[in-house]
């Protein structure tokens, strides 16, 4: 009976430790709720955020996570990458945003890739590092109308409040998933 439970414990421990970092294919039902929700997030950052279809309709491309409601291969917060209107690949993080004021629930994260090069190399990398790449510039809450920077890449935090800050990127990975 030891034994077993031994084993059983191990077994547990095993799984628990398993690399929850694989990125498991999304079905066609799971993309297209993410579908549905950045869509609903972008329509919501446009109405929320002065200024920011300008900035997307500027970008190269534009990474939207929806807040984080679902959990898919041990992952959190299921996006998706539009190049123009179309939905081109799919993506998972588990720490996206770290520090935002207390009470900024259900926060949105919009990434806009302003450049092709920045979007390449987005695109190229396996697990993106957010918070290590220099040219990522975190926009800070503020009344009035976003701008379009100089920045390469624009990362928006926002919720029905607007931009919200402050806000730390330290260890949030982004990888594609199927």
């Amino acid at each position: 009976m030891r034994r077993l439970f031994q084993a059983t414990f191990v077994l547990l421990c095993l799984a628990c430790l398993a690399p929850p970092a694989l990125a498991f294919p999304y079905d066609s039902a799971t993309k297209a709720q993410i579908n549905v929700k950045v869509g609903a997030v972008l329509k919501s950052f446009y109405a929320k955020v002065p200024g920011s279809q300008d900035v997307v309709s500027r970008a190269a491309g534009v990474l939207v996570f929806p807040p984080a409601g679902f959990m898919v291969g041990g992952k959190h917060g299921g996006g998706a990458l539009l190049i123009g209107d179309k939905y081109v690949d799919y993506y998972q993080t588990d720490r996206m945003v770290y520090a935002v004021r207390p009470g900024a629930a259900n926060h949105s994260v919009v990434i806009a890739f302003m450049t092709p090069e920045a979007l390449q190399r987005f695109q190229a990398s396996a697990d993106w590092d957010v918070g290590a790449d220099p040219s990522v510039a975190i926009v800070p809450p503020g009344t009035g109308k976003v701008e379009v920077s100089q920045s390469p890449i624009q990362l928006f935090v926002f919720n029905d409040q607007g931009v919200l800050g402050p806000v730390t990127l330290a260890g949030a990975k982004v990888s594609k998933v199927g």
